[in-house]
């Protein structure tokens, strides 16, 4: 379960330059809940997720996951609990390792890091995990990551984050640096390891058709507030001319790029 309680994040208070990111959060998660989050550019989004996961600090409020404060704990260590994903591919590897070097690491989530030797048990289990993703991978355990796709990268730091399953994951628009069909692919993938290890999940995406498609929640966020949470029947019957009209009468934005919507 992860609750926020009254979060607000101010950037340069008290300057000429001072603008409240995010003002009041309030939201409560079942595990396992995943929620698509769409809002225009300056909405509080990342923000949003650089507070949960410790990387800004919160003006105020409370940070809960499985009952557990994590107000006050650093950005490393609330990384033992938290998987990530951000836009860039090249974000989340080690390029110079390998495959099966970037797996081991993950594996140590909350250790001491050390590239250890695996057993012929653990690398046919890596083999396995990386066969799932159907990218051709599973071969390839000592391919440097470097060498690998923009797609093949994103799935594999995919894996990385939910090799040890986390309490909660973070996807900050994963595929928006993608061509469409990859990133339908690495989507599809992102939704079969959440659903399969129960991972109470967010997700920014500017795509209307993914943000009905995925997940059981939709949040609109405006001016860093949450103004709309779709979930139910309303979300499971909404089309996306009805949310595209939602999000643009909730934010009279009429010209973000959160509007196009083509997947193909």
């Amino acid at each position: 379960m992860l609750e926020l309680k009254d979060v607000k994040v101010v950037f340069n208070p008290g300057t000429v330059n001072e603008k409240v990111a995010l003002n009041h959060i309030n939201l409560l998660l079942e595990d396992g809940d995943f929620v698509t989050i769409i809002g225009s550019n300056g909405a509080g989004k990342s923000t949003l997720f650089q507070t949960i996961a410790g990387a800004v600090e919160a003006s105020q409020g409370q940070i809960i996951l499985n009952q557990k404060d994590l107000s006050d704990m650093p950005e490393y260590q609330r990384s033992r609990f938290i998987g990530r994903l951000f836009q860039d591919p090249l974000k989340g590897t080690a390029p110079s390792m390998t495959i099966e070097e970037n797996l081991s690491l993950a594996s140590q989530r909350g250790k001491h890091f050390s590239l250890k030797l695996f057993s012929h048990t653990h690398k046919q289990e890596m083999k396995q995990a990386l066969k799932e993703l159907n990218l051709g991978l599973d071969e390839r355990l000592d391919v440097k990551v470097g060498t690998l796709s923009g797609g093949q990268r994103q799935a594999l730091t995919l894996l990385m984050a939910t090799y040890v399953t986390p309490q909660l994951l973070l996807l900050d628009e994963h595929t928006a640096a993608l061509d469409p069909k990859t990133a339908q692919k690495v989507l599809s993938i992102s939704s079969k390891l959440v659903e399969e290890n129960h991972i109470t999940t967010l997700m920014i995406t500017h795509n209307m058709e993914d943000a009905l498609r995925y997940g059981n929640k939709t949040m609109i966020m405006k001016d860093g507030e949450i103004i709309a949470l779709i979930e139910g029947e309303r979300r499971k019957n909404m089309t996306v001319d009805e949310l595209i009209h939602l999000y643009s009468t909730s934010t009279h934005d009429y010209n973000d790029r959160l509007l196009l919507r083509d997947s193909n």
